[in-house]
């Protein structure tokens, strides 16, 4: 895998544009990052994934899924090694980050159920 091909999978999901952070490429889809590329180097990318789905992905590829270090890693980011992974399971993997940002965003702006309290 090439970080070109790892870019032209991210940016062809709906919606997605390419920034950057902290001097790395992003990917992001209502203004949330779901995937870097460079990160922590040029041979690796990075996909926001659920905990669970980083278990199953570093269980089922763990030559080419690892858990980023420390808090971000325990809440699902998870570095992609490019030279391990193939098209198909990255551009599974970027699916799943791309709508678990995409699926966060919505519910974030959903209206609430809960009525407003009356004052008194």
């Amino acid at each position: 895998m090439t970080p070109s091909a790892f870019r032209r999978i991210a940016v062809g999901l709906s919606g997605v544009t390419e920034h950057a952070h902290h001097g790395h490429p992003d990917f992001r889809v209502g203004g949330r990052i779901f995937a870097t590329l460079g990160y922590p180097d040029r041979e690796w990318g990075m996909v926001n994934l659920s905990p669970n789905q980083q278990r199953t992905w570093s269980t089922e590829y763990p030559a080419a899924f690892v858990p980023v270090k420390g808090k971000w890693g325990e809440r699902g980011s998870t570095l992609v090694r490019l030279d391990a992974v193939n098209e198909e399971a990255l551009g599974e993997a970027l699916t799943l980050a791309w709508q678990n940002v995409a699926a966060a965003r919505k519910r974030r702006s959903a209206p609430s159920t809960i009525p407003p309290r009356r004052r008194a």
